[in-house]
């Protein structure tokens, strides 16, 4: 049974679930970006999802990242799946300006978030979940 990792939990808000995804919102207003976790019990990487599995998440990686360009006009769109702190796999989805706090850096450890007011973080999670 899926679960979400206590860490995620606590760092992120829900979205959204997709087919495979469960969509969360990283808690930090200094940057647009998205987190999906695959609803799939006990999978830490890429390889250990089925291969319908992985493809399905390549096509909902790429649904987000369109997605956040179009509704963020960013300059760059961050991918990364790294793991290292958070072992549940999970696809970091990110838009990225020249200017942003952590440019042209990773923002992995860069300062610390800086919370989302509750109604931004609500408007922005609505224009994600009526993207098209």
């Amino acid at each position: 049974m899926f679960e979400l990792h206590p860490r995620l939990a606590a760092d992120t808000a829900y979205v959204v679930d997709w087919p495979l995804c469960r969509v969360l919102l990283m808690n930090d207003a200094r940057y647009r970006w998205l987190v999906l976790v695959p609803r799939i019990a006990d999978a830490i990487e890429i390889h250990d999802l089925s291969v319908s599995d992985r493809r399905l998440l390549i096509e909902e990686i790429a649904r987000a990242s369109e997605g956040l360009k179009r509704l963020t006009g960013a300059k760059k769109i961050n991918t990364g799946a790294l793991g290292n702190v958070v072992p549940q796999l999970h696809v970091h989805v990110l838009a990225r300006n020249e200017g942003d706090p952590a440019w042209p850096g990773p923002v992995w450890g860069h300062s610390p978030a800086v919370a989302y007011e509750d109604s931004t973080r609500d408007a922005f999670i609505a224009q994600i979940v009526n993207a098209r």
